[in-house]
């Protein structure tokens, strides 16, 4: 049975829908967001629980026009995770279907939502269950360590990486991103332009960006090895610069970020 999310920014729309979503036999719970921010929380609680986990979401039904982050920009974000959640679109416009099937989209609802047009959206999304859940669940196969960073599998990771400023959802490319600083269960990003707190564990980022990139010094962070300035040793203590910051490097990750600098600078 699937696990679905309904995002909607006109709520007699988002109810209809979730009803409809509710009475299908096939369903095991829908939920549903009224706006962009609420919803990327919501997907990113799923994705850490992973595809047993309680909070886990197969498929998200977007509506195309919304307020803030457009269903089509979510779709583009969503995209970006190795195995996303999959997506239906759910609108009254028709002419987004070509951008929608290009984001993958298992399906193009029209609005107004006819109970038998959504009954097939759901068994096109059920059929794909099985071999999507499998995909999302850990492999036992070697992983590479974090002194071997990696290119990735394929070129689906995610280029931006959503977070919340003055109530508005804005996408600050990873790219971007010069270190990350460690506080409780958040993070907070750095930038040139400033600092961005998201509710995501440092070791979460540190397994997702790998590959581009990002290597943890110390247990508060985890740098660009493309933005380090300078590696200074001064009496036996280690540190880099980023731009006006100077972070410590803790001994055990002193020769490993040392080896890596040596390779990244011999090309």
């Amino acid at each position: 049975m699937l696990r679905a999310l309904a995002v909607d920014d006109e709520e007699p729309a988002l109810e209809e829908l979730l009803y409809l979503l509710r009475a299908d036999s096939r369903v095991r719970s829908a939920e549903g967001a009224t706006d962009s921010t609420q919803a990327l929380r919501r997907i990113n609680r799923a994705l850490d629980a992973g595809p047993d986990g309680d909070d886990a979401i197969d498929v998200v039904f977007l509506d195309v026009h919304m307020a803030g982050l457009t269903g089509l920009d979510m779709a583009r974000l969503l995209a970006g995770f190795a195995v996303p959640p999959m997506v239906v679109f759910v609108t009254a416009h028709e002419g987004f279907a070509v951008q929608a099937f290009d984001l993958k989209a298992v399906d193009y609802v029209l609005k107004p939502v006819r109970r038998e047009r959504l009954a097939e959206a759901v068994r096109r999304v059920a059929e794909q269950i099985p071999a999507v859940r499998d995909a999302r669940r850990p492999r036992t196969t070697d992983l590479p360590t974090p002194a071997e960073p990696v290119e990735p599998a394929d070129d689906r990771m995610p280029d931006h990486i959503p977070v919340e400023l003055g109530g508005v959802t804005r996408l600050v490319a990873v790219e971007d991103i010069t270190h990350v600083e460690a506080q409780g269960d958040y993070a907070r990003l750095h930038t040139g332009e400033g600092s961005h707190l998201v509710r995501i564990p440092l070791s979460t980022l540190e397994e997702r960006w790998r590959a581009r990139g990002f290597v943890r010094i110390h247990r508060r962070h985890l740098v660009a090895l493309r933005h380090i300035g300078e590696l200074r040793l001064d009496a036996g203590s280690v540190s880099v610069r980023i731009g006006a910051a100077e972070l410590s490097v803790s001994r055990r990750h002193a020769r490993e970020l040392r080896d890596l600098l040596l390779r990244r600078a011999k090309g």
